[in-house]
């Protein structure tokens, strides 16, 4: 079994409040969960307006599978045209690499 996860930290475009920023990032969340089958959320800068952390994870039989979903999320979040993609970071792990 392989665990695979990615971190986005991203710029919001014209949002000039927190509850502007939830109009980006709930239905963000939203799309990558129903899209992709992920467990999505926002995981940092809960506090900052024009910035957001959304991490996603899957979990999957094979890594490739894995690689395939973690690549078409990060495009699906790249082509957002309402945010910035400043850095995305991805980890990778087998049950072996766990116990």
């Amino acid at each position: 079994m392989w665990i695979g996860t990615i971190e986005f930290d991203l710029l919001l475009g014209d949002v000039h409040s927190l509850k502007g920023k939830r109009s980006v990032v709930r239905p963000l969340v939203a799309d990558l969960r129903r899209r992709f089958d992920v467990a999505a959320a926002e995981v940092e800068s809960l506090d900052l307006h024009r910035r957001a952390g959304i991490g996603a994870s899957v979990v999957a039989a094979d890594r490739r599978h894995a690689v395939d979903v973690l690549d078409a999320v990060e495009r699906f979040v790249a082509a957002r045209p309402e945010l910035d993609l400043l850095s995305a970071r991805r980890r990778l792990l087998s049950t072996e690499d766990l116990g």
